[in-house]
């Protein structure tokens, strides 16, 4: 017996061999399309039981030409790529990953402070030319006693806490949806933006993206943050405005960034981020290890497989379909 057809609208992953064991459980069938494009995507979504997507954008166009999706699953925490409305709407119900690569995303964000803190890939870029110069990398500041604000608090921010305290750094956090004692319990003030802003040695970005929160860190935030201040954003690439921040580095407003999301990515070739000793950028890896991929992909595709099995996901975006 034939079974579903699991569609794959795009996959940056080296094998799919795990989101193929957990659909295994219902025969499935995946099918990939040739390129992240609408029509390569409909090519083998129209009339697939299911479609699976990493980057790739499912609008509203598109569902209403998957006449027998019953499933969109997301390789990801984030689902701003997909038209959730619309889904619904159709009745359609979306998954999401949203418990894994905690580890991963907090790491890189504490390795990126680090690297901007201590300039080490600058110093290395110096050394790796022939220049053996400690004062071309000065001023260096100590951390223990510095101030990390966190952009949004979260499940990653919150396991990135206890890492940066173990470096002396003091945590505040702005996030107008989470109470005051959860941030008390682990030992984490909760300040308004503005003072968030104004008051902290290094910025780390970890909200959600939603219409109220892009550009949230633009030219406004950039006037508020002390000349000295470093920047990191490993969550949405729009949540920071790229050319603002382009801009308010050579005002002097801040000091560096760090990012490993951008608003377009790939990063343009034209990009005004580039060529810069004072900015570090990394291409989405944040994400990435190869426990946090088997975790990504078998859970996405567990709660495709438990749709189409007509059981309840774990993880649903839209629970009222369901009902």
């Amino acid at each position: 017996m034939t079974g579903p057809v699991v569609a794959v609208a795009d996959s940056p992953f080296p094998s799919l061999d795990p989101a193929k064991e957990a659909l295994s459980r219902v025969n499935a069938e995946l099918k990939m399309a040739a390129e992240p494009t609408p029509e390569a995507i409909l090519a083998v979504a129209r009339d697939a039981d299911a479609v699976l997507v990493t980057y790739a954008k499912i609008t509203g166009e598109m569902i209403g030409e998957m006449g027998n999706c019953r499933s969109i699953g997301r390789f990801g925490i984030g689902v701003d790529n997909i038209d959730i409305a619309a889904a619904t709407k159709a009745g359609i119900v979306v998954t999401y990953v949203p418990d894994y690569c905690f580890d991963e995303v907090s790491d890189h964000a504490m390795a990126l402070l680090l690297d901007l803190a201590r300039k080490v890939s600058f110093s290395n870029r110096l050394v790796q030319s022939g220049r053996w110069e400690m004062p071309a990398v000065t001023p260096l500041y100590r951390l223990r006693g510095r101030t990390l604000g966190l952009v949004g608090f979260g499940n990653i921010p919150r396991v990135l806490v206890p890492k940066a305290q173990a470096f002396g750094l003091k945590v505040v956090a702005y996030d107008p949806y989470v109470e005051a004692e959860t941030a008390r319990s682990l030992d984490v003030e909760l300040l308004d933006l503005d003072a968030l802003l104004a008051t902290s040695d290094y910025v780390s970005v970890h909200a959600p993206l939603t219409p109220d929160t892009k550009n949230l860190i633009g030219a406004d935030a950039f006037s508020k943050m002390k000349s000295t201040a470093l920047l990191v954003n490993t969550a949405r690439g729009p949540l920071v405005d790229t050319d603002a921040l382009a801009v308010a580095l050579d005002k002097g407003e801040l000091a560096g960034a760090a990012l490993d999301v951008v608003p377009v990515e790939p990063l343009p070739a034209d990009s005004p981020l580039l060529g810069r000793d004072n900015v570090i950028l990394t291409p989405h890896t944040g994400f990435y290890s190869v426990d946090a991929l088997l975790d990504l992909q078998t859970k996405a595709a567990q709660d495709v497989a438990r749709v189409l099995g007509g059981e309840t996901p774990v993880y649903p975006v839209n629970p009222e379909v369901l009902q």
